[in-house]
């Protein structure tokens, strides 16, 4: 087997590194932290497919990958953003909570929104943002979270879907990204 991935994107390429994540399921890493120039690219091209939602207040994402994407969204949108952390911290008071179970981390984690955030975010209309969305587990603990501060859920866009059993219909996303056997 093949140790990398090639990935071509918005004129870029990648080389991905492939990690065995579960027995019978290898997959292609994709890390956009730290590179600015992936970062950027990326923003442009999902901003062009996003710019016309309409009524669109605020921007969210799960901690950690995605905070770049997303402030760079978030720059081009006109509009703030709200990062779901993956633990409660000391500073939080009434945090809301869920689980969530992921195919690249071994353990079950936490979808934590701030009761600070929670009132930001009660009553916009906000989209979900995501480096890469797989078996869509991630987007749907973090839209039971959101159901609870009080904002509606308009649109969800990350950068790539994996071919992780997510059917992507009601995603914004500039391409897919295979999963492979081990």
């Amino acid at each position: 087997m093949n140790e990398y991935y090639e990935l071509k994107i918005c004129g870029l390429v990648r080389k991905l590194k492939k990690v065995k994540v579960a027995p019978d399921l290898v997959i292609a890493s994709f890390v956009m932290l730290g590179d600015t120039q992936l970062i950027e690219k990326c923003a442009d091209e999902l901003f062009d497919k996003m710019k016309d939602i309409k009524d669109l207040d605020m921007l969210v994402c799960p901690e950690a990958k995605g905070i770049p994407l997303t402030h760079a969204l978030a720059v081009r949108l006109g509009v703030d953003y709200v990062v779901a952390r993956k633990s409660v911290k000391g500073y939080m008071e009434n945090p809301i909570t869920s689980e969530v179970k992921s195919i690249t981390t071994n353990e079950k984690q936490i979808i934590v929104i701030d009761e600070i955030d929670a009132a930001r975010l009660n009553g916009k209309s906000v989209c979900v943002v995501d480096d890469v969305v797989s078996t869509g587990g991630s987007l749907r603990s973090l839209e039971a979270v959101l159901a609870k501060t009080g904002c509606t859920v308009i649109s969800k866009a990350a950068v790539l879907l994996e071919e992780g059993g997510y059917s992507g219909e009601d995603l914004i996303y500039i391409q897919k990204l295979p999963v492979f056997k081990a």
